[in-house]
């Protein structure tokens, strides 16, 4: 199945198996999991999330700083 990552800074899809997490996708496509929060139809997904269907998930990149 297809997942697609697409925000400010991240426009790519992967191909991955059924009951891959958010986690494992992410690090197919080459995002650092630590770095982002994924939202799916204005809900933010746990990384422990499985997912079952071809989807695209909303990827916004998180900063911080002092």
């Amino acid at each position: 199945m297809q997942v697609r990552f697409q925000g400010r800074d991240h426009d790519v899809a992967v191909e991955c198996a059924e009951n891959t997490t958010v986690r494992a996708a992410l690090a197919q496509a080459g995002i650092l999991a630590s770095t982002v929060i994924v939202s799916f139809e204005g809900v933010v997904l746990p990384h422990a999330t499985t997912l079952n269907a071809e989807t695209t998930l909303l990827v916004t990149t998180v900063s911080s700083g002092g």
